[in-house]
């Protein structure tokens, strides 16, 4: 007998931890596994090697641990002929927050296979808890569980689980199941032959959770998505979904990494309508009294050349106005709205509901230099608010150089410059090419410490060339200059003050102040001529003012950590207009010059983090009237988060909306949604959710109401596995 080395039994624990969790807890968790130097200690009650049979046994009591993790047992041995150990009595390792436990342990060190007997696995990546008779690990990233459970539930009873007689889990994907079941505790409640169920958050073929729901609209509506992991760069998902109603609708997206710097996502769908609908909206109607071939289209495309030179293209295209009126309630571009965090498939810029008046398509080549940048775009519009687009301009291209506005030749005067080359095109109506060209130039000036002065000059220069059909060879090329000057004068005027509360150490008030002139000699009788496609430039002899109140706090925290939040910041400003007050009067009828323009008032207030207010209202001095008061109030108390607004936009919209997220109890949570339209007396958005939750799994029933339709939802989710819901 000869004693066990520390490097020895460190190799054999690296083999336990390679069998057991390389690819049960992702690639963070085998890239931990890597063998690394550093201590390793050994407590057993007997270390010994046997020469005869060339094994090492750890007898009794037996704890490994070295800086990755932690192995405890009865007996560990090494058979150094076959490659093979055993681990037995009370198994338990442990590698971060993941843990195995197990009555005996078997694996082979070459081929990196073998057995755990009564084991059960917690991966903490996922909070997955995965228990089997028997867990072969029978290739390099697959495993098989004989009589196994699984569940994200915590406890000996679980709330849920599934069971089945053999699960299959493969690295990097998801779980397949064989006569699985799903037990709510002890009752069984759905059974499949075959099941997949998403083990791990990485890619892998499956079926997704479906979707089934009831309207008015649609009938009895259900979706069974199925996602492919074509390859290591490219997936897709297929969408078949069946209203009664209406027909099958089959969409499909295509995810895709073209190289390192290039990816992007391709979505469409399909749908021949058999719904008969006759209505109007506006200026825009529809009869469908036959079946009608519905489609919509999205590419989001990326490539990036080198630093700031990339390409990106933006499409969307729908089959007719009235696509996101009927798919209100559900569609693709509102499942994939750019909520503005880091996913980069969900890249859709706009909210595909039933307000949603126009679409836009673009394509755009961006290069940046350190002081230009070009733009060259193609922009396609989509008008639902037309009968026709043949009417709606379209920009193909659109080549746009900027000059940021920086020194010229190293002096103090600093120049800017736009220069826009577009060719406006429509099927009806005035088109043809447009050539803009803008520079300015600006000397800031400091007077004193106190003030900064900043004059600006600039000409815009525009020229066209119309080529549509029926103009006069006169008519078909112009061009207009503008020029425009003025001034900018601000300064900046604080006081702190001391000590002001216990935990406020320091309050700063700031006056900001402000002045600004511009003017343009442009006039409308010099604007006759210009095509419908060129924007008319108004003269301008305009005075703004506005002055700027900021108050800061410098707090102190119960964790003695200094934080500076803005408590009150208050902003009015104004415009006068000299033309205005110099305008002879047009007639009887004429009210007189009213020079001032609206007074604009924005407030902000955080007096304590947990309430904000916003108040953004411009008001007629001249009709000494409110012509637009708009009000947000959002407040924390407690469990309790409260958004309340008010809008009102004189003789246009007038609405109240309230938003209410409260956890009445550590298990019930309220959510309510209201948006009243009082203009016209319309409920927009009136729904109430009342969810139970737990460990791992939740329960919620709602209900909504719109003036023409009402809904109740019941969703159930088993963290874990996904959500489903009947509508």
């Amino acid at each position: 007998m000869y004693g066990i080395t520390g490097k020895t039994i460190r190799f054999v624990l690296m083999a336990l931890l390679s069998f057991v969790l390389n690819g049960m807890g992702g690639q963070g968790l085998a890239m931990e596994l890597a063998p690394r130097e550093g201590p390793v200690d050994i407590e057993a009650d007997s270390l010994s090697y046997d020469r005869d049979t060339d094994t090492y046994h750890a007898q009794g009591n037996v704890v490994i641990i070295y800086s990755g993790g932690r192995l405890t047992a009865q007996s560990v041995l090494l058979d150094h002929r076959t490659d093979t150990a055993h681990a037995e009595g009370n198994v338990r390792l442990t590698s971060g927050r993941d843990v195995l436990e197990g009555d005996r342990m078997t694996f082979h060190l070459t081929d990196k296979t073998g057995v755990v007997h009564a084991g059960k696995v917690f991966v903490a990546q996922n909070h997955f808890y995965l228990r089997g008779d028997k867990i072969a690990k029978t290739a390099e990233a697959t495993y098989r569980v004989e009589g196994a459970e699984a569940t994200t539930c915590d406890g000996p009873r679980p709330d849920w689980r599934l069971t089945s007689r053999e699960i299959n889990v493969t690295v990097d994907g998801y779980g397949t199941m064989k006569h699985g079941k799903l037990l709510i505790r002890n009752i069984p409640v759905l059974y499949a032959p075959y099941f997949i169920f998403p083990a791990k958050t990485t890619r892998q073929s499956g079926f997704l959770l479906p979707y089934l729901a009831h309207s008015d609209d649609h009938g009895w509506d259900a979706e069974v998505p199925f996602y492919w992991a074509i390859s290591r760069s490219l997936d897709a998902t297929f969408y078949s979904r069946y209203m009664d109603k209406r027909g099958f609708k089959e969409g499909t997206e295509f995810r895709y990494f073209a190289g390192e710097r290039s990816s992007g996502v391709l979505y469409g769908d399909l749908l021949n309508d058999r719904k008969r609908v006759t209505e109007t909206s506006g200026p825009v109607s529809r009869d469908w009294r036959s079946d009608r071939l519905r489609w919509s289209l999205f590419l989001n495309h990326e490539t990036v050349f080198t630093e700031g030179f990339y390409l990106r293209a933006d499409i969307a295209r729908v089959s007719d106005a009235w696509y996101f009126k009927d798919f209100d309630d559900r569609n693709y571009y509102r499942d994939h709205r750019d909520r503005g965090g880091r996913e980069r498939f969900e890249k859709v810029s706009f909210d595909g509901d039933a307000s949603l008046r126009s679409l836009d398509s673009t394509v755009r080549l961006v290069k940046d230099w350190s002081r230009y940048n070009l733009t060259a775009l193609a922009r396609y519009t989509d008008d639902f608010t037309v009968p026709s687009n043949d009417v709606t301009l379209q920009r193909y291209p659109e080549i746009i150089l900027n000059r940021a506005t920086l020194p010229l030749f190293g002096q103090p005067v600093y120049y800017g410059l736009k220069a826009t080359y577009d060719y406006l095109y429509r099927g009806e109506g005035q088109r043809g090419h447009l050539y803009d060209v803008a520079p300015v130039f600006t000397l800031p000036i400091k007077l004193g410490r106190y003030a900064q002065f900043t004059p600006e000059v600039g000409v815009r220069a525009t020229l066209w060339d119309r080529d549509d059909d029926g103009v006069a060879r006169g008519d078909r090329h112009g061009d207009r200059e503008v020029f425009h000057a003025g001034f900018s004068l601000n300064t900046e005027l604080s006081r702190v003050f001391d000590r002001p509360g216990k935990s406020l150490e320091r309050l700063q008030h700031t006056i900001k102040p402000e002045i600004a002139y511009a003017y343009a000699d442009a006039t409308l009788e010099r604007q006759v001529a210009l095509p419908d496609y060129v924007a008319r430039v108004n003269a301008q002899n305009l005075v703004s003012y506005g002055i700027t109140n900021v108050l800061t706090a410098k707090v102190r925290g119960n964790d003695d950590q200094i934080a500076y939040r803005e408590l009150l910041r208050l902003k009015l400003a104004q415009q006068f207009d000299i033309r205005e007050a110099r305008r002879d009067r047009d007639g009887p009828g004429d009210p007189g010059r009213r020079p001032f323009g609206v007074l604009a008032l924005d407030l902000v207030m955080a007096p304590i983090p947990e309430i904000s207010l916003v108040v953004r209202n411009l008001y007629d001095v001249h009709e000494h009237a409110w012509t637009r008061t708009n009000y947000d109030l959002n407040a924390r108390v407690g469990r309790v988060n409260l958004g309340l607004g008010y809008h009102n936009t004189r003789d246009i919209l007038e609405e109240i909306n309230l938003a209410v997220k409260a956890d009445l109890t550590r298990t019930i949570r309220l959510d309510y949604t209201l948006r009243n339209n009082l203009r016209d007396n319309v409920k927009v958005e009136n729904y109430v959710q009342v969810t139970y939750h737990r460990q791992c799994w939740s329960i919620g029933l709602g209900y909504e109401k719109k003036e023409d339709d009402q809904r109740v939802t019941l969703l159930l989710s088993l963290y874990g596995l996904g959500q489903a819901g009947v509508h």
